[in-house]
């Protein structure tokens, strides 16, 4: 006698994993080692909990950290849909300005490697307990979430 198994298949997507996108001050790429408003760099990487991305990195003019607030407008503007930007140091209007739009700033005391840094990113996605990182993978969650319900509205209901 032969058997069957009957299996019950509840989603045919699969649904997306965890991502943040971290953004470094860096000249070389590598490491951080630029000031937000005078950064001449960033490096954007999509970070999940097994992997880091490099998926963006973008090129500044050498400013002098002269107060000028416009030259912080592109740099945030850059930056638009990162959790986080790592840098050596940063001004209260930088910071302002991030924060305005969901990026957390995140000062480094020493030249730290980016390799490193996503590491621990990626191991806090797993592991939880760093607040930006929780607080991100959240908002994501609550955002794919109020995605699935428009899009069951949007297909609408049959009987």
């Amino acid at each position: 006698m032969s058997s069957r198994r009957l299996q019950l298949v509840w989603s045919i997507k699969q649904a997306p994993a965890a991502m943040i996108k971290v953004a470094f001050a860096s000249t070389d790429r590598s490491r951080v080692n630029q000031h937000f408003g005078a950064a001449e760099g960033f490096s954007i990487y999509e970070v999940t909990p097994d992997k880091a991305t490099l998926v963006g990195v973008a090129e500044f003019a050498e400013e002098a950290m002269d107060g000028n607030e416009d030259k912080l407008s592109a740099k945030v503007e850059f930056l638009a849909g990162c959790a986080a930007v790592y840098v050596m140091a940063i001004g209260a209007s930088a910071i302002k300005k991030l924060l305005a739009q969901g990026i957390q700033p995140i000062r480094v005391d020493t030249v730290d490697e980016i390799d490193a840094l996503l590491g621990e990113v990626s191991r806090a996605m797993r592991e939880g307990g760093v607040t930006w990182i929780d607080r991100a993978l959240a908002a994501q969650e609550k955002a794919q979430a109020a995605d699935r319900f428009s899009n069951m509205e949007a297909e609408g209901w049959e009987g």
